[in-house]
């Protein structure tokens, strides 16, 4: 498959009053054309932080990038200008946020905010990008788009909000559509509508997206392949079905059985992951999932292990994939 981005040996920490904050460790991945890629774990990971390095949208200073590569259509984002990087964003790259309460102007009509991007980026007339405006909106199924479009965002409702963000995102028909948390806060009917609605506008403008959530019932709805990231790093990386059928790091195993299951008894209790994450002041040596483990070994403690390879598409690491390990667990897979 063809890639149309690559994100290479990424790091990006924040400066504060305590310290540096290392967000991001050194992470690579890629997303091939027409393609959706999910990235999941806990609050905290760096899966926002990373969204939001590839439009370069995190406020700077207190980040920097320390390192790495983000390649898109075979440029360096990271060379670009700020001028040059507004030209893309919002046009070849777009980006539905978590909340569209706090991401809309409310100060400004829908539709003023559907075609100032349309004039900016397509040179379009005012007219002309109205026109466009309402045919994104009708194709969102946002009911009445002629007369809605002249409403403000608190006329509508939060479902309604987050088709009008998808609206925004897509009306330039993007290469690269990246959804952080697109359905937060939504309930189950419109949650599906929504989804179902991304799919659709994907098929139809042969676009890639990156799925940023923390719900593995969506990912496992919309995802071709899925990204495990834990205190910063990768820590597993696979197709949708290897990561749910065969997950082998330990923390990818834990996050699946936190999923509630139909099948639970009334008084079975909900998985949880014990602990907490390590503080990214002080990152640990080795590996970042030490302290939660059931399964931690002495030499976790003290070195990160590279990934393995269990297939041409899923990878992990972790140090129970060691031959050494394998033997000592009498599972020489």
């Amino acid at each position: 498959m063809e890639k149309l981005l690559e994100v290479k040996n990424l790091s990006v920490s924040f400066k504060t009053f305590f310290g540096e904050v290392e967000a991001v460790r050194n992470i690579s991945f890629h997303v091939g054309k027409s393609e959706t890629v999910a990235i999941v774990g806990e609050s905290g990971c760096g899966k926002s932080v990373t969204a939001n390095s590839i439009i370069q949208l995190l406020p700077m200073p207190p980040a920097f990038f320390k390192n790495g590569e983000i390649i898109f259509n075979g440029e360096n984002l990271l060379d670009k200008t700020e001028k040059e990087m507004q030209r893309i964003r919002g046009n070849e790259i777009s980006m539905i946020f978590q909340d569209p309460m706090t991401s809309l102007n409310p100060t400004m009509k829908i539709g003023k905010q559907i075609v100032e991007g349309l004039v900016t980026h397509q040179k379009l007339s005012y007219s002309d990008a109205k026109d466009k405006a309402i045919e994104m909106l009708n194709l969102v199924a946002v009911p009445q788009p002629e007369k809605r479009i002249n409403q403000y965002p608190h006329e509508f409702s939060g479902g309604m909000r987050q088709r009008v963000m998808i609206a925004l995102a897509m009306v330039s028909t993007p290469k690269l559509l990246i959804a952080d948390e697109p359905t937060t806060a939504l309930d189950v009917t419109v949650q599906a509508q929504i989804l179902e609605l991304m799919k659709e506008i994907q098929k139809k403008l042969n676009m890639s997206i990156i799925l940023i959530t923390h719900d593995l019932g969506v990912v496992a709805d919309m995802s071709d392949r899925v990204i495990v990231m834990y205190a910063g790093q990768i820590l597993e990386e696979g197709t949708t079905d290897e990561i749910f059928k065969n997950p082998r790091h330990p923390y990818t195993q834990k996050l699946l059985a936190s999923v509630p299951r139909l099948n639970m008894s009334r008084n079975e209790p909900l998985h949880s992951i014990e602990g907490t994450p390590p503080d990214l002041y002080i990152p640990p040596k080795g590996c970042s999932f030490y302290d939660r483990c059931d399964c931690a070994m002495k030499v976790c403690k003290d070195h990160m292990p590279d990934f393995d390879a269990h297939s041409s598409s899923h990878k992990s690491r972790c140090w129970l994939n060691h031959p050494l390990a394998k033997i000592a667990s009498g599972r020489d897979k």
